[in-house]
């Protein structure tokens, strides 16, 4: 699996930490599934602006 490393600032690393402390799990793990879940999130609604802007086309 690759790894990356990604720079958070203090704010940033202090939530996901305070999260990752009330869910019991590793703050990478935390991050990992927030990025996870936006990537998701990102391709929905590419798919939908895709959808619809070939319906508006279409008219």
């Amino acid at each position: 699996m690759a790894q990356f490393t990604v720079t958070l600032d203090a704010a940033t690393a202090a939530f996901y930490c305070r999260i990752a402390g009330r869910a019991g799990l590793p703050a990478e793990q935390v991050l990992a599934d927030a990025l996870f879940r936006l990537a998701g999130e990102l391709s929905l609604e590419a798919l939908h602006r895709k959808k619809t802007g070939a319906a508006e086309r279409n008219l």
